[in-house]
């Protein structure tokens, strides 16, 4: 059963965040994972308004957990720290 992860983000350093844009999606696409939404026009209907919403879906829970644990993405993650304010979780989907 496919997993997501859903992320919110407020970009508050657009260079820095740019090694993060760089190197992540290899990561993804190394676990299987496929970009559903990814920046783009949005509306807010409720709660805070965030910047940048991503949804990427993986093959499985163990696969989207697997992803986010490993070093290749904790190295991508290093190069987003104190680039922006992130929200990010991770959810089964429906069976």
């Amino acid at each position: 059963m496919s997993a997501y992860w859903i992320a919110h983000v407020t970009v508050t350093d657009p260079e820095r965040y740019q090694g993060y844009q760089a190197q992540a999606p290899a990561v993804f696409a190394a676990h299987g994972a496929r970009f559903l939404a990814r920046g783009g026009s949005f509306e807010v209907k409720e709660g805070p308004a965030l910047d940048r919403h991503v949804v990427i879906e993986f093959p499985s829970l163990a696969a989207a957990r697997a992803c986010y644990a490993s070093a290749e993405y904790q190295d991508a993650k290093a190069r987003r720290n104190g680039a922006c304010i992130a929200h990010i979780v991770i959810v089964d989907g429906a069976a």
